[in-house]
Protein backbone atom coordinates (compact mmCIF):
# COMPACT_ATOMS: atom_id res chain seq x y z
CA UNK A 1 0.00 0.00 0.00
CA UNK A 2 1.49 3.28 -0.94
CA UNK A 3 1.44 5.89 1.93
CA UNK A 4 1.64 9.80 0.96
CA UNK A 5 3.34 11.95 3.51
CA UNK A 6 3.72 16.03 3.79
CA UNK A 7 6.81 16.86 2.37
CA UNK A 8 7.54 20.67 3.76
CA UNK A 9 11.56 19.91 3.16
CA UNK A 10 10.64 19.38 -0.53
CA UNK A 11 8.28 22.30 -0.74
CA UNK A 12 11.32 24.51 0.41
CA UNK A 13 13.78 23.47 -1.44
CA UNK A 14 11.40 23.79 -4.98
CA UNK A 15 11.03 27.04 -3.60
CA UNK A 16 14.90 27.77 -3.58
CA UNK A 17 15.21 26.04 -6.79
CA UNK A 18 12.59 28.21 -8.27
CA UNK A 19 14.32 31.15 -7.08
CA UNK A 20 17.79 30.80 -7.90
CA UNK A 21 17.18 29.67 -11.21
CA UNK A 22 14.16 32.20 -11.88
CA UNK A 23 11.61 30.15 -13.03
CA UNK A 24 9.08 32.77 -12.75
CA UNK A 25 6.60 31.15 -14.75
CA UNK A 26 6.42 28.63 -11.65
CA UNK A 27 3.74 29.86 -8.52
CA UNK A 28 5.23 27.92 -5.83
CA UNK A 29 2.25 28.36 -4.02
CA UNK A 30 0.79 26.12 -6.55
CA UNK A 31 3.23 23.02 -6.02
CA UNK A 32 2.24 20.51 -3.50
CA UNK A 33 5.40 19.00 -2.48
CA UNK A 34 4.65 14.73 -1.48
CA UNK A 35 7.02 12.37 -0.13
CA UNK A 36 5.52 8.54 -0.78
CA UNK A 37 6.48 5.21 0.84
CA UNK A 38 5.55 1.96 -0.75
CA UNK A 39 5.94 2.36 -4.54
CA UNK A 40 6.25 -0.07 -6.74
CA UNK A 41 7.24 1.94 -9.70
CA UNK A 42 10.31 0.41 -10.59
CA UNK A 43 12.93 2.73 -11.67
CA UNK A 44 11.23 5.79 -10.54
CA UNK A 45 12.81 8.67 -8.20
CA UNK A 46 9.90 11.25 -8.34
CA UNK A 47 6.97 12.40 -10.87
CA UNK A 48 5.14 15.29 -11.23
CA UNK A 49 1.61 15.17 -11.38
CA UNK A 50 -0.28 18.13 -12.57
CA UNK A 51 -4.35 18.57 -12.18
CA UNK A 52 -5.33 18.73 -16.14
CA UNK A 53 -7.22 21.32 -17.68
CA UNK A 54 -10.95 19.37 -17.49
CA UNK A 55 -10.62 18.64 -13.63
CA UNK A 56 -9.81 22.46 -13.14
CA UNK A 57 -13.18 23.55 -15.01
CA UNK A 58 -15.03 20.91 -13.33
CA UNK A 59 -13.37 21.61 -10.61
CA UNK A 60 -13.75 25.52 -10.74
CA UNK A 61 -9.97 25.84 -9.34
CA UNK A 62 -6.57 27.10 -10.43
CA UNK A 63 -3.94 25.06 -12.18
CA UNK A 64 -1.89 23.08 -9.72
CA UNK A 65 1.14 20.68 -10.03
CA UNK A 66 2.61 18.22 -7.17
CA UNK A 67 5.75 16.77 -7.21
CA UNK A 68 6.43 13.51 -5.52
CA UNK A 69 9.50 11.88 -4.02
CA UNK A 70 9.47 8.06 -3.67
CA UNK A 71 11.46 7.64 -0.58
CA UNK A 72 12.87 4.63 -0.76
CA UNK A 73 14.32 5.83 -4.12
CA UNK A 74 14.86 9.63 -3.02
CA UNK A 75 16.36 9.52 0.08
CA UNK A 76 18.72 7.20 -0.16
CA UNK A 77 20.60 9.73 -2.87
CA UNK A 78 23.11 12.32 -2.23
CA UNK A 79 22.41 15.78 -2.02
CA UNK A 80 23.30 17.16 -5.26
CA UNK A 81 21.55 13.96 -7.29
CA UNK A 82 18.14 15.23 -5.30
CA UNK A 83 18.89 18.56 -6.63
CA UNK A 84 19.16 17.38 -9.96
CA UNK A 85 15.84 14.96 -9.86
CA UNK A 86 13.78 18.11 -8.37
CA UNK A 87 14.90 20.45 -10.89
CA UNK A 88 13.55 17.78 -13.52
CA UNK A 89 10.27 17.92 -12.06
CA UNK A 90 10.48 21.66 -12.58
CA UNK A 91 11.54 21.65 -15.71
CA UNK A 92 7.95 19.69 -16.83
CA UNK A 93 5.89 22.17 -15.53
CA UNK A 94 5.53 24.34 -18.99
CA UNK A 95 5.67 28.43 -18.99
CA UNK A 96 1.82 28.67 -19.16
CA UNK A 97 1.68 26.74 -15.88
CA UNK A 98 -1.77 25.70 -17.00
CA UNK A 99 -1.98 22.27 -16.49
CA UNK A 100 -0.09 21.18 -18.46
CA UNK A 101 3.19 19.03 -18.80
CA UNK A 102 6.21 18.96 -20.58
CA UNK A 103 7.62 16.27 -21.88
CA UNK A 104 10.75 14.26 -21.93
CA UNK A 105 11.79 15.38 -25.50
CA UNK A 106 12.29 18.69 -23.75
CA UNK A 107 13.17 17.76 -20.02
CA UNK A 108 15.87 15.25 -21.01
CA UNK A 109 19.53 14.92 -18.89
CA UNK A 110 21.49 17.61 -21.14
CA UNK A 111 18.51 20.26 -20.02
CA UNK A 112 18.41 19.29 -16.20
CA UNK A 113 22.67 19.56 -16.11
CA UNK A 114 22.33 23.37 -17.84
CA UNK A 115 19.51 24.42 -15.24
CA UNK A 116 21.72 22.18 -12.26
CA UNK A 117 25.07 24.02 -12.81
CA UNK A 118 23.22 27.60 -13.38
CA UNK A 119 21.66 26.72 -9.86
CA UNK A 120 25.04 25.55 -7.98
CA UNK A 121 26.51 28.71 -9.80
CA UNK A 122 23.40 31.23 -8.14
CA UNK A 123 23.84 29.42 -4.72
CA UNK A 124 27.53 29.70 -4.58
CA UNK A 125 27.43 33.52 -5.66
CA UNK A 126 24.98 33.81 -2.57
CA UNK A 127 27.60 31.98 -0.13
CA UNK A 128 30.26 34.47 -1.51
CA UNK A 129 28.00 37.17 -0.85
CA UNK A 130 27.05 36.14 2.57
CA UNK A 131 30.77 34.70 3.39
CA UNK A 132 31.78 38.75 2.33
CA UNK A 133 29.14 40.11 4.63
CA UNK A 134 30.47 37.94 7.40
CA UNK A 135 34.13 39.57 7.08
CA UNK A 136 32.93 43.14 6.72
CA UNK A 137 31.01 42.37 10.40
CA UNK A 138 34.25 41.22 11.45
CA UNK A 139 36.24 44.08 10.56
CA UNK A 140 33.74 46.30 11.74
CA UNK A 141 33.69 44.68 15.34
CA UNK A 142 36.89 45.60 15.93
Amino acid sequence: MIVYLDAPDISERIKEIVFRLELDHVRADRVACYRSKGSSAKGTIARCHALPKIMQKALQCQPFYIIEVISEEFDEMPEDEQTRTLVHELLHIPLAFGGGFKHHDFVNDEMVERFYKKFMIEKEKEQKNIDFKDKLKDVFKR
